[in-house]
């Protein structure tokens, strides 16, 4: 018997083959500026096995509190132990990490999503776990955003078979960019094969450096001549105050940083827009 949805949330899923293109950062900074700008019921899910959001926003000792007492997102999607031998009674619900700094509610991340692709080889409809697990939640959100690793292993699959629409974050290098066409055409396949096809909202430059430089504006230009409107005209440059927000473990608005402010206002305004 198939669930029906009792709501119908936007899901961004932010996506990249490659890691380091800021993707974690702007994901977490989209939700927050959701969640404390428009006042929106947003929840973020942390899929990336690395777990940088699930830190930033936690901390390490809440997210080790969190994880045994609570669950992660691994519960949810059958990749642990207990869970696949079918113990596992958490749902969204009771899984959630609840911030008010960051105005969003965290499903945090594990890392035994590393191996799921092994651990659940021979599990059928191992790819729309997370979209069941979304449809039996009891309290609805507005959005729903899911930082996925840098690759399309089986987490960012049940990303996209949720997804209404996802976003590419690069670095404004060649290595980067290079991707962008392949990342496309494959989360095209993945569609077919799920049967749900997210929309492009934009490719978004979120390393474009502090410095100006002739291969930088090149490799910007060239990106605006292949992709043109789904290239977003904001940008977000690589700044220091990034870093200490994820130490301090708080938004990137409340650096102090106007010009940091500014470019991630921008760039989520503008994806924002986009997204309605």
């Amino acid at each position: 018997m198939t669930t029906t949805p009792k709501f119908k949330p936007k899901v961004i899923s932010f996506v990249n083959l490659k890691g380091g293109v800021g993707k974690t950062t702007l994901a977490v900074s989209y939700a927050s500026y959701l969640g404390n700008v428009h006042k929106k019921r947003v929840l973020l899910v942390d899929l990336d096995p690395q777990t940088n959001a699930s830190f930033w926003v936690m901390g390490f000792k809440d997210w080790k509190r969190h994880e045994k007492n609570k669950g992660t997102v691994a519960d949810l999607m059958g990749a642990t132990a207990h869970s696949r031998l079918g113990s596992n009674l958490r749902t969204v619900d009771n899984i959630v990490y609840k911030s008010p700094v960051f105005g969003f509610d965290l499903i945090p991340s594990n890392l035994s999503l590393y191996t799921m692709d092994l651990d659940l080889a021979s599990v059928p409809m191992k790819e729309v776990k997370l979209k069941r697990a979304i449809e039996a939640c009891k309290n609805p959100y507005d959005y729903i955003i899911c930082d996925c690793p840098p690759n399309l292993t089986i987490p960012t699959q049940n990303a996209l078979a949720l997804s209404t629409h996802y976003v590419v974050p690069i670095a404004l290098d060649y290595f980067s960019s290079i991707g962008i066409s392949l990342l496309k055409s494959r989360i095209a396949k993945l569609g077919n094969d799920l049967d749900n096809h997210p929309k492009l909202a934009g490719i978004v430059i979120t390393r474009a450096g502090s410095r100006p430089g002739w291969h930088k504006a090149e490799t910007e230009g060239g990106l605006r001549k292949t992709f043109g409107a789904e290239l977003l005209n904001s940008k977000i440059k690589d700044r220091q105050d990034v870093v200490v927000s994820t130490q301090d473990k708080t938004p990137v608005f409340n650096s102090g940083n106007q010009s940091v402010i500014q470019e991630f206002t921008g760039v989520c305004q503008e994806l924002y827009g986009r997204i309605q």
